[in-house]
């Protein structure tokens, strides 16, 4: 039975969703969810995927933790990748996570390793010959921001080991954060700060919401000086690539050897012979997370037996040996005066609720989200109802539903309104086949707004400076309709509008520096609907400009692995839009480049062919090995199949792997073998 629209558009709005929030927590520091929310994005995802397997694309979402690395520092790749972890939202999946294990270690006993899950930024840690030679943020899980002149001002890291005991390499993972008191400290220091600059006629600067982005705002500042002040700390939990060290049968002999090694290890890490007293475990610092100096949003359970370990594998995102316990979120019950409608940049009519403020999670509230016009009804909350408001990861909150025993008794349903807030008041519109209502005014200034702010933001032109504040002055005074205005700025209309000199030369340099993105960047900043980042790649590889993916068919488009026929017909469908049309031509005369793109001239030799890699190689990290494959027209897979053409093995392979290869009877191959393979597609 063929899949529905209403589903396969469902699974892409989740697609884009959870891409978009991923970038927003893991890139910006600025989450603009809870936690709490984005779990559930990714769980109806990933059952929607489980349920309807041929939506899944060729590289899922799901299998990519984190966020692509900022431009503000070099990037690092990962010799051995950062995966995320699985998460057990209640006991029943924590039970159902300790089955699985059962059934994959053929029912053989297992000890736990139980870990406060700190609230702060995975952080990889490289010692070379005992010196501190690299520091990176975990990033997408592949490829992070090299920070390493920040780390280096972290009072609690050895700045370099014995000479006695130090191996050759030795890569410590961990995560860093910032106290509790600390946190406090620089709010405090911020809104004595802000008095200051109100009292002299300036603007406040923004304040800290919580010790997670503080924190993570603090490791990634440009100044190493200004990190050095922020006081942050760290906790090791983990060995990532080494050479030297001894050898280990367990996880916590590792936790042992980092400790005296110098390295700060979280004092409340116990080891335990049963789920159950993960159980209990996880219950005490759920009850006590507040005692704590430091912020906590779970337990991270981690089977001990390395052995075991390397017996159970990974799927594509998250190992199987390891689960994260996420605590529920804190709620508190406040007044709603009203309900409000906002308006994106594709038309989407977003509720949310004004509140009385409440202080939850650590932060005042007076805002919260409702999600969507459904949304609001299934909940029956109204203004003038005593609502739970929750909080969850100390994020945005959102209305969990009413109190109905405070329920006043002239209260009548909150009707969705018919009309956009903005001055057009336009009709807003549900269609048949999604939850979402919209405004489908094309000239509507808050989606023109959005529209821009999308164009220019990280991961789309990435024009640094070019803001929602920036947008709004511009577009309001009407210097700005679209995106292609901004590429006929001068600095003398930006003086004219109030912005200072030095604002104003910054943000023509980065207008400038912007000119020379990448193909794929300029069509994801386009915001073509459901044309995401892997799939834009995919367009600028194939085609190499701007003007040819324009002028393809939607055969020529669908037949691109990783598009298909519906990111086609959008495709095709935007470059119809006369508006569109006429923003290109603004963009071409704005001297915006069209056609740069990588150009891989590797000969095509794995068309067709999909290789494994385990293990450490020579001359190939692994990045650059599953590049290597992709360049030459193959695909590089996570586990071992009946279609697997090879298995190239490296150093210190996974077990799983090689028994896999083993009873399917697929080639083994080693560097060289791999090298021959990539020059003729061919086995020796």
């Amino acid at each position: 039975m063929a899949t529905s629209k209403r589903i396969v558009a469902r699974a892409t709005e989740l697609r884009k969703l959870i891409g978009y929030h991923n970038d927003r927590y893991f890139g910006d520091d600025d989450p603009e969810i809870s936690d709490v929310e984005f779990d559930e994005l990714v769980r109806e995802l990933h059952a929607l995927e489980a349920e309807h397997p041929e939506l899944v694309p060729e590289q899922s979402l799901l299998s990519v933790p984190g966020a692509p690395a900022a431009t503000t520092f070099a990037p690092v790749t990962h010799r051995l990748a950062m995966t995320s972890l699985d998460n057990a939202m209640d006991h029943d999946e924590l039970r159902a996570w300790g089955e699985r294990l059962a059934k994959g270690l053929g029912g053989a006993p297992s000890r736990f390793v139980c870990e406060l899950k700190i609230d702060g930024l995975a952080l990889s840690i490289r010692f070379e010959n005992g010196v501190l030679a690299q520091a990176a943020t975990r990033g997408d899980g592949k490829v992070g921001e090299d920070v390493t002149a920040n780390v280096r001002t972290i009072g609690e890291l050895p700045a370099r080991l014995e000479k006695s005991s130090a191996p050759n390499v030795l890569e410590v993972r961990g995560e860093v954060y910032m106290s509790k008191p600390v946190f406090e400290r620089l709010r405090a220091q911020k809104l004595r700060d802000n008095e200051a600059r109100v009292a002299a006629g300036k603007k406040p600067q923004p304040v800290p919401a919580n010790p997670r982005n503080a924190g993570a705002g603090s490791l990634r500042q440009k100044d190493a000086a200004v990190t050095a002040t922020r006081e942050l700390s760290f906790w090791a939990y983990q060995l990532g690539d080494v050479e030297g060290v001894p050898p280990f049968s367990s996880h916590h002999d590792t936790l042992d050897y980092l400790r005296g090694l110098g390295f700060p290890i979280n004092p409340e890490v116990r080891i335990v012979d049963s789920l159950a007293e993960v159980i209990t475990f996880c219950a005490h610092w759920q009850e006590h997370r507040n005692e704590l100096p430091y912020s906590i949003d779970g337990v991270v359970v981690k089977v001990d037996d390395l052995a075991q370990r390397e017996q159970l594998g990974f799927t594509s995102k998250a190992p199987r040996w390891a689960i994260a316990v996420k605590f529920p979120p804190e709620e508190r019950t406040t007044l709603l005066r009203d309900i409000k409608v906002s308006i994106g940049r594709t038309g989407r009519a977003t509720p949310f609720a004004q509140l009385d403020p409440v202080v939850v999670a650590g932060s005042t509230v007076s805002m919260a989200t409702l999600h969507n016009r459904e949304q609001v009804q299934l909940k029956d909350v109204r203004p003038g109802d005593t609502v739970i408001v929750r909080k969850a990861g100390d994020v945005i909150p959102e209305v969990v539903g009413p109190v109905l025993a405070k329920r006043p008794k002239d209260s009548k349903p909150w009707k969705f309104p018919t009309k956009c807030p903005c001055d057009l008041r336009s009709t807003l519109v549900q269609a048949d086949s999604e939850a979402d209502t919209r405004c489908v005014e094309p000239d509507c200034p808050n989606q023109r707004d959005q529209r821009i702010i999308h164009f220019t933001a990280r991961g789309g032109m990435d024009i640094e400076g070019f803001g929602e504040k920036t947008v709004y002055k511009l577009s309001d005074a009407g210097i700005i309709e679209d995106a292609g205005d901004i590429y006929a700025l001068t600095a003398e209309v930006l003086l004219a509008q109030g912005f200072g000199e030095v604002q104003s030369a910054n943000l023509m340099k980065a207008i400038d520096v912007s000119r020379n993105r990448a193909l794929e960047k300029l069509l994801v900043a386009l915001g073509i609907k459901h044309l995401g980042p892997a799939a834009a790649e995919s367009l600028a590889r194939r085609f190499g400009s701007l003007d040819a993916v324009a002028g393809a068919s939607t055969d020529e488009l669908a037949a691109i692995d990783g598009v298909g026929a519906v990111i086609a017909e959008s495709v095709i469908g935007w470059f119809v839009d006369k508006r569109h049309r006429l923003l290109v031509t603004k963009l071409r005369g704005g001297g915006v480049r069209f056609d740069n793109v990588t150009i891989v001239d590797a000969p095509q030799t794995l068309t067709g062919k999909t290789l494994v890699v385990t293990g450490t190689l020579a001359k190939f990290g692994r990045e650059e090995a599953e590049r290597a494959i992709k360049n030459c027209g193959g695909k590089s897979a996570g586990s071992v199949s009946k279609k697997t053409f090879a298995v190239i093995v490296g150093t210190e392979p996974g077990a799983a792997k090689i028994k896999k290869a083993v009873e399917l009877g697929v080639p083994q191959l080693d560097e060289a073998a791999f090298e021959h393979v990539l020059a003729t597609g061919e086995l020796p």
